[in-house]
């Protein structure tokens, strides 16, 4: 595999500046000044988010409406360039001109350690024609992380740079390179310098997730620790991201962050209107009977795609989410939690008939409808 040359650290990093040790420091709360009235509607992005998110997940959320731009899942990257299938199996989008089939653009994100190895896989999925190409430094998850990637790098400023600029280097100058990271690792004290890290390296972009690796996904997400990242490094495209369920939590997480533009993850996979209601100020909403006609193109596509003992869990996996926003769908999940078979699963959400016209539209003989 032919490497890319990592190129030398900066003289001032060395002498001191951005990568100095030294006493930990902590990024101040700045609150903008920004009112609620006088905000416009962000931009809004959705979340990269493993083992959830995938290509259908995606199709179905950008259906709904207001997403500018998807981040895909990780690409894990370990020492080895990997084949133009495997980026295909998890962007699929890149045979459609790597946008989804609302025409909504998506960038592909690679995560690991290695700056040479990352930046020669980073050339051959640029050549594939991404709507760009994003670097996972905010994975919390322990298999990821006691490997050296996702939020174990916010402790390492100087790999990170290494990494974005060995990435940024590798593919077209027109190509757009971003990052994905959390406020730090047990605490925020180096946010500040991997955001800069990061930055400096040639991204374009970062989103910022408002906690740290410790933190997880636990309550609350600290967005106003966004708004010191945007004062120390105004020349930077930030996007805040984390715990943004409504309208009124996207509305304080402008306020308190500044940020003209949020990231959805979690909040939107249990709300798919909930781009479109921020958008519209709280205008526009999906209700049920839409959410039900997602679901049911979710239901044809996991069909499509998956073997048929996946359905099943897919179809109560996004479920789980939606209960959170719809009564219907809660009532739905604990109606459909034991039943197993395809057939069971499509009768008891979308009734018999519309669940027969759905059978029959995936081709399947009946026998194999289960």
């Amino acid at each position: 595999m032919q490497s890319v040359k990592a190129e030398r650290v900066p003289d001032y990093a060395l002498r001191g500046g951005l990568f100095q040790s030294g006493p930990a420091r902590r990024i101040g709360a700045v609150v903008p000044s920004v009112t609620l009235s006088a905000m416009t509607a962000p931009r809004l992005l959705l979340a990269p988010m493993e083992g959830l998110l995938d290509f259908v997940l995606r199709d179905m959320l950008t259906r709904a409406g207001a997403i500018e731009r998807c981040v895909s899942e990780f690409i894990r990257v370990t020492d080895t360039l990997l084949p133009e299938r495997v980026f295909h199996r998890i962007v699929p989008e890149l045979r459609a001109g790597a946008v989804t089939p609302a025409g909504v653009p998506v960038r592909a994100q690679l995560l690991g350690s290695d700056p040479a190895c990352l930046a020669d896989n980073a050339a051959r999925l640029a050549g594939l024609g991404p709507a760009g190409i994003d670097l996972n430094f905010g994975c919390p998850a322990k298999v990821v992380n006691r490997h050296g990637g996702g939020a174990a790098l916010l402790d390492q400023p100087e790999l990170m740079w290494r990494i974005v600029s060995a990435v940024r280097r590798a593919v077209p100058a027109s190509m757009p390179v971003s990052a994905k990271m959390r406020l730090g690792v047990d605490d925020d004290a180096q946010a500040l310098d991997a955001a800069r890290a990061a930055a400096e390296g040639g991204a374009c972009e970062i989103v910022v997730h408002a906690r740290t690796k410790a933190q997880g996904y636990k309550p609350p997400a600290y967005w106003d620790r966004i708004a010191g990242l945007r004062q120390a490094l105004p020349g930077l495209s930030i996007v805040a991201n984390g715990e943004i369920w409504t309208l009124d939590d996207a509305r304080r997480c402008q306020q308190a962050s500044g940020c003209d533009a949020l990231m959805l993850g979690r909040g939107i996979v249990a709300d798919p209107g909930l781009a479109i209601a921020i958008a519209s100020g709280g205008g526009r909403q999906l209700d049920w009977p839409a959410v039900l006609d997602l679901l049911a193109d979710f239901w044809l596509l996991v069909g499509r795609h998956f073997e048929p003992g996946y359905r099943a869990g897919r179809l109560k996996q996004w479920l789980q989410f939606l209960r959170q926003r719809h009564p219907e769908a809660a009532e739905a999940y604990l109606r459909l939690r034991t039943v197993t078979d395809s057939r069971g699963i499509a009768s008891g959400l979308f009734g018999v008939e519309r669940a027969q016209a759905l059978e029959q539209a995936l081709g399947l003989p009946s026998e194999l409808r289960r």
